[in-house]
């Protein structure tokens, strides 16, 4: 329970790798993934979870490893968030900007397309915040955490 088969250190190193392998992938399947869970997504991340366990654990199964793990794992993102906190470009390169995917009325394609946004998913922005179609929507924007902020024209 708590003699460790992996040194202390060997697990500190793997969890770090493991935690930016995971920002990687992630980050570069866009915001919709995070921000619009469908349940295939969901499906996803729990089996991610299990899958990066083992490599992380390096066959280390005891409480103190364990308990290792998931400090390195707490801290670890405490450091992203607080380096993103201070650097808009970790932040940008992290995070991702914000994309207009409508304004004035003129709906963009290919942000659509590069942020893999469906229309049914658009639409149901535009449903609720009150718009009927995209004529009447100044600016629509596909925010970090995959939500879209839709700003009406004033009838």
């Amino acid at each position: 329970m708590f003699n460790m088969a992996v040194p202390w250190w060997e697990l500190v190193i793997r969890s770090i790798a493991v935690y930016a392998f995971l920002i990687f992938i992630l980050r570069i399947t866009g915001k919709r993934q995070i921000g619009q869970m469908a349940p295939f997504d969901l499906v996803l991340l729990l089996i991610l979870s299990n899958a990066v366990q083992n490599s992380m654990s390096g066959g280390d199964n005891s409480l103190i490893g364990g308990l290792l793990i998931a400090g390195v794992l707490v801290g670890v993102n405490f450091l992203v968030g607080y380096a993103t906190y201070r650097s808009k470009k970790l932040e940008a390169l992290i995070e991702g900007r914000p994309q207009v995917v409508i304004h004035n009325g003129q709906l963009f394609e290919d942000v659509m397309a590069k942020c893999q946004l469906t229309h049914h998913e658009l639409d149901a922005a535009l449903r609720q915040a009150g718009c009927e179609s995209i004529a009447d929507v100044r600016c629509a924007i596909l925010e970090n955490n995959g939500v879209i902020s839709v700003v009406a024209k004033h009838k």
